[in-house]
């Protein structure tokens, strides 16, 4: 009984209303989309990490103009220091952005030994999220194997 008010309340209205106009059907211009601009500097910093020795005949790949651009960030990439390069990566490619939740989650749920280890292996601003296990127990020396099971999840939790 609702659904049927309901239905006679829409048509009413639609009565009501002026009739739409159809829009006219869209051309072939309209429909393609714009060229996307590439984010050439970051593809250039991981062909640059990953591909050096092929770097330039991938990156020769793209599309002419953007070839170019791409080129001129791989060789501004070739010619940094090492480690300027890796802080580069490390702040385009750096932590996730829910890295402290998936911390936090993996530090609750892990056995005691295994907290214990990973809270001594965390960096400090990151240790400092969790002053509730700061200190909770004497620090005894962890096996090899649980320090680097340690080291793997909190690799796997800000990646």
């Amino acid at each position: 009984m609702e659904a049927t008010r309901v239905g006679r309340a829409l048509r009413m209205a639609r009565k009501l209303l002026p009739s739409r106009k159809e829009a006219p059907r869209p051309t072939v211009a309209d429909v393609t989309l714009p060229a996307l601009s590439l984010p050439l500097e970051r593809i250039a910093l991981v062909v640059c990490v990953l591909g050096r020795e092929r770097a330039a005949e991938l990156l020769g790949g793209l599309v002419d103009a953007e070839a170019g651009r791409a080129l001129r960030h791989l060789e501004r990439f070739a010619a940094m220091p090492s480690a300027q390069r890796q802080a580069k990566v490390a702040v385009e490619f750096g932590e996730r952005a829910d890295a402290a939740n998936r911390l936090a989650l993996f530090l609750e749920t892990a056995p005691e030994a295994l907290r214990q280890e990973a809270l001594s292996g965390l960096p400090p601003y990151h240790r400092s999220r969790f002053p509730q296990w700061e200190g909770t127990g004497p620090r005894v020396e962890a096996a090899p194997v649980l320090t680097a099971v340690a080291e793997r999840r909190i690799r796997e939790a800000l990646r």
